[in-house]
């Protein structure tokens, strides 16, 4: 947690990795019972504020539209301010200037930080985005575009639905994606969103009617 009243998560993994990252939880306060564009209009206000805790208000922020899919967007050059990429579940970077994010509800957020500090990567992957491996394709793209090799990244699971709530575990389908490729260092949180309704929303678990975690990450 942060020092503030933002319910910030940190992992110790990234943490000892040294990478500046946090995975903003469930926010006390805000109802989710309403309209939908309301419940992320009022989140967008204290994602902001998560943001400047973490350093990261002046950073570009990148986002992405997410559609449960396996596009990869790359971010390899200063961009002009913030982007949200359109049909993209995952954003790579080698830039230092930007602040990448993830919004999940039950998907998992996998966080990609090459040991190195060549580049970062931030991915959205449900039962869908699993099936289509986009765990591997993010780590793929992360070699091609930026000469990341598999066994200097560290990956980082966030908490995400899971059995008995969830028909699939698809966590541990990203963590054997992910060793498949060649990364030796993953850590899965092991948390169930569904339950734990206090701390994490979850779309299953409230019928649809609930708010989104964000997953944030940066370059140092």
């Amino acid at each position: 947690m942060g020092n503030s009243e933002v319910p910030i998560e940190r992992f110790p993994a990234l943490e000892a990795a040294g990478a500046r990252h946090g995975f903003v939880r469930r926010v006390p306060g805000i109802a989710v019972d309403i309209e939908k564009a309301v419940v992320l209009r009022n989140l967008d206000q204290v994602h902001q504020q998560a943001r400047a805790e973490l350093g990261l208000a002046q950073h570009a922020f990148i986002t992405a539209r997410q559609v449960h899919g396996d596009e990869i967007a790359i971010v390899d050059s200063p961009p002009p301010g913030d982007v949200c990429f359109e049909g993209a579940d995952g954003i790579v970077t080698n830039q230092r200037n930007v602040c990448l994010g993830i919004y999940v509800a039950d998907c998992c957020a996998i966080y990609l930080v090459d040991r190195q500090e060549r580049a970062i990567g931030l991915v959205h992957s449900g039962r869908k985005g699993t099936e289509l491996g986009i765990a591997a394709r993010a780590i793929e793209v992360m070699e091609s575009a930026f000469g990341v090799a598999p066994r200097d990244l560290i990956v980082q699971l966030s908490p995400c639905i899971r059995p008995p709530h969830y028909e699939v575990d698809f966590a541990a389908e990203i963590v054997g994606q992910c060793r498949a490729h060649g990364v030796l260092d993953v850590t899965d949180s092991g948390i169930c969103t569904a339950c734990d309704l206090h701390s994490y929303y979850s779309y299953r678990a409230e019928k649809a009617r609930t708010g989104r975690m964000l997953a944030l990450l940066s370059l140092n």
